[in-house]
């Protein structure tokens, strides 16, 4: 078995989901007491947003690779990014290390492909709906996403950071997102992308008639299947 890197703290509701779901997939996988091989470092997720509301990106950067580094040296054999808003310096974490970064686009691409999805809604915060880093890297892929109107750009932002960052999962934060998924379908997609880790704790494949590709389930799969490949 392989060991598993993670950068978490981003925040660590996100690195709870992570580190829960890589020891249910082992177990489902190997049975009886087996858990994975982990390295998990967190950042304070205080002075990331704070950087982040500044515009100062290459800072966050090397924030995340001084935690990469640190993952590396603890013995990891490949790393995740326990994040889709900060995949926005994946390429400067990667390029910092030695060991291989399963990036959360590919994963997600491949995905939508195996289920020969080709246009798909994006859900996230602000910066990820707005910043092309994760919708160009689908589109490398062959993946056209869409995100909502510009009107609920700010509220969903809000509701990630206000809201789910702090456990706090609502029903009627439930209920207006459903909404926004529905008018993404008739926008034309065949599939939603949960591109947040926190809004796999607000949506369900039940609450909505669209194929959900949560991405942060993606991502745990894609690592055990390189952990005990």
């Amino acid at each position: 078995m392989q060991t598993i890197g993670l950068v978490g703290g981003m925040s660590w509701e996100s690195s709870a989901v992570y580190y829960r779901d890589l020891n249910l997939g082992v177990q489902k996988r190997l049975g009886g007491l087996s858990s994975p091989r982990l390295v998990l470092s967190t950042v304070d997720f205080a002075e990331l947003t704070d950087l982040e509301d500044g515009q100062r990106w290459p800072q966050i950067g090397e924030l995340l690779a001084d935690a990469a580094r640190g993952v590396e040296r603890a013995g990891a054999d490949f790393l995740l990014l326990c994040t889709t808003t900060f995949h926005k310096v994946a390429d400067q974490v990667e390029a910092a290390v030695g060991i291989p970064l399963i990036h959360l686009a590919d994963v997600v691409a491949e995905a939508c492909q195996a289920q020969g999805v080709t246009k798909v809604g994006f859900i996230g915060t602000k910066v990820a709906m707005e910043d092309g880093f994760f919708i160009d890297r689908l589109a490398q892929h062959g993946v056209t996403a869409i995100v909502p109107a510009q009107e609920h750009h700010d509220w969903l932002n809000a509701a990630i950071y206000e809201e789910l960052v702090h456990g706090h999962v609502l029903d009627r934060t439930r209920r207006r997102v459903v909404s926004i998924v529905e008018e993404l379908w008739d926008a034309g997609a065949a599939g939603v992308l949960l591109g947040c880790t926190e809004l796999e704790l607000l949506i369900k494949q039940a609450d909505v008639d669209l194929p959900v590709f949560p991405c942060t389930s993606l991502h745990v799969e894609a690592a055990l299947d390189r952990a005990l490949g």
